[in-house]
């Protein structure tokens, strides 16, 4: 079985040529500048990518001589071992890197440790940093890297994006038209930013739901900001979870950090629970076969019932696996770039 490079890949800006053609894309910084034929060029590899997964033997040399560093500021368990696993399945020569235990401590820049990788020969580099926008720095000043952005602030978090919508798609079918709901604190949520720019682009309409003070104050102003035609046009926001959980395809919730009740966002967590809770009961005014999502960790009996994480409507473990799928997408899209003679990268036997 071999993959085709990606006909509709978009530049690192997101804009195509004049003739229709699109350049290759070096970097995955966030979906702002996806196209929709961008994400689902995306979801199709995945679909391929899962396939190598439930092979006897899991390794394919697809990579085999590309070098992927994994570059992490904040602790991580998902992200940084499915990225790693995803890595070496396609058999790249994977390096973990943290802050501590590094030059870091000694005081060098992240822009300093970017140029430093990049003389080694690194070819990908996924960053996750606490500061939005350390993966763009690095994207703007290391040529010859392709940079995926795990995390970086509250700014942004597309692969974990990529792999609800490959989710939501794998079980409900097509994204346009369904009802998205996302709930908890969005204000602080990068998950939530670029779920919503994802979903949106896919023609789904997305709705945030949350306490007043955990909602982004442009989101509760009218729209009329925003250019005609814009996706993130259509997306509501509503404080009442009971009003907007009423025939949704797909209830995500949100982490809520209990820093939160400290620094006055919420009068108390018994509130919390009380209001936005996702529980079986709210989710019985959704759609009969409607998804129920968390993109981890949670916190079982605050943002979401310990019965409805483990119950049916939940593919919470199957997010899990499909963020494996998904990093070994976009780690074959962006080394395209690192090889252009070739036009193709092949998953054999």
């Amino acid at each position: 079985m071999s993959l085709s490079h990606p006909a509709a890949f978009g530049a690192y800006s997101g804009t195509g040529h004049a003739n229709g053609e699109t350049k290759p894309r070096q970097h995955v910084l966030d979906l702002d500048d996806f196209l929709p034929s961008e994400i689902a060029s995306v979801l199709e590899n995945t679909r391929a990518m899962k396939e190598v997964l439930k092979r006897d033997i899991k390794k394919v040399p697809t990579l085999r001589g590309r070098v992927v560093v994994t570059l992490f500021y904040e602790a991580s368990t998902r992200t940084r071992i499915s990225f790693e696993e995803a890595g070496k399945v396609l058999s790249a020569d994977v390096i973990n890197m943290g802050g501590s235990g590094s030059s870091v401590e000694k005081g060098e820049s992240l822009l300093n440790t970017g140029l430093t990788l990049q003389a080694m020969g690194v070819d990908i580099l996924v960053v996750r940093h606490p500061h939005a926008g350390a993966p763009n720095f690095l994207a703007r000043h290391l040529p010859k890297v392709s940079i995926i952005n795990a995390g970086d602030g509250l700014h942004a978090h597309p692969t974990q994006a990529l792999l609800d919508l490959f989710t939501v798609q794998e079980k409900l079918g097509s994204l346009a038209g369904l009802k998205i709901v996302i709930v908890g604190d969005v204000l602080h949520s990068r998950v939530a930013r670029s779920a919503m720019w994802g979903f949106a682009k896919m023609g789904a309409k997305v709705t945030l739901c949350g306490p007043g003070t955990l909602l982004p104050l442009d989101l509760l102003r009218p729209n009329g900001h925003l250019p005609e035609g814009h996706c993130l046009a259509s997306v509501k926001v509503d404080t009442s979870l009971d009003r907007a959980i009423e025939g949704a395809d797909v209830v995500m919730a949100l982490r809520l950090q209990s820093e939160r009740q400290d620094s006055g966002f919420l009068p108390s967590m018994r509130e919390y629970i009380r209001r936005w809770q996702v529980t079986e009961s709210r989710v019985a005014s959704a759609k009969p076969n409607a998804l129920v999502m968390h993109p981890g960790p949670m916190n079982e009996g605050i943002e979401i019932s310990s019965g409805l994480a483990h119950g049916d409507s939940s593919v919470i473990e199957e997010q899990v696996a499909n963020g494996v799928a998904v990093r070994m997408a976009l780690l074959y899209q962006v080394s395209t770039v690192v090889s252009q003679a070739s036009g193709r990268l092949s998953i054999e036997q």
